[in-house]
Formats: C-alpha cells, structure tokens, sequence
C-alpha cells in the first residue's frame, strides 16, 4: 500500500487546479449575457421563462467559478456549480444524446454528457471538501 500522507503536496498545484476546473465556468458564464439567443435555443421550446434560466445560470456559474477559484466560501461555490451542471447536463445534453439524428452528433452529446458528469463530480468534491489553502501545502 502507497502511504498517501507522503505524497507531496504543493500550492501551484492547488492553484494550477482550481484556475483549469473554474475556466469553463468563467467563459461559458460570461457567454450567457452576450449570446443570450445561442443559449436561450438550446433549451427545449416546453421550458418556461428561458431567457430568465439563461441568465441566472451565467450568474451562477460566475458565482461558482469566482468562489472556488478565490477560495471565497469555495464549498458554496461547488454547490452552485453542481446546481447548475446536475439540469443542464440531463436537460441538454442527455437529450440531444438520445434524440440527435445523427449517430455523429449522438456521439458528441454523450461525450458532453460524460464531461458533465465528471465536473458535476468535481463540484460536489469541492462543495465536501473545499480548496486546500496554500498554507496547508508542502
């Protein structure tokens, strides 16, 4: 057996992380307000009030990716990110990958559906265990 507490632990490392995990938080949120029409069309016609989703999930993921990335109540901010990826990854992902007409696209889909689940994983490790401060490390 590995004896774990003698792995080495170091603070670029937890940084390096933390900036690759929350990019795609901070860009797609970003996204949400200057194409808000791309979004707003990739939900079903059936859901109400999509542009009002569309906007408050780009303020979520900002929050998220901000508190995590700042580790500024970083648990809070892998709660958020769950939050949003646990309806969007079923909702888009998980029903373009099983009504797409292409087997092509049903393979992109379910390619984006996986992503989605390993993030929705990594934000609930976050929202359990947080960010290890650089203080802690090596």
């Amino acid at each position: 057996m590995i004896d774990e507490s003698r792995l080495p632990l170091h603070p670029a490392v937890g940084l390096v992380g933390r900036v690759l995990f929350t990019l795609i938080f901070f860009l797609s949120g970003v996204t949400h307000f200057t194409d808000i029409g791309g979004y707003t069309s990739l939900m079903h016609e059936s859901i109400p009030f999509r542009t009002f989703w569309v906007l408050i999930s780009g303020v979520v993921e900002l929050a998220g990716g901000a508190m995590i990335l700042f580790d500024r109540s970083a648990r809070l901010g892998g709660w958020l990110i769950a939050l949003f990826l646990i309806p969007v990854t079923f909702t888009v992902h998980g029903v373009e990958m099983l009504t797409a007409e292409t087997a092509e696209m049903q393979a992109i889909q379910l390619s984006f559906f996986l992503k989605g689940l390993a993030m929705t994983g990594g934000a609930l490790l976050i929202s359990q265990f947080g960010v290890r401060p650089a203080s802690e490390c090596g």
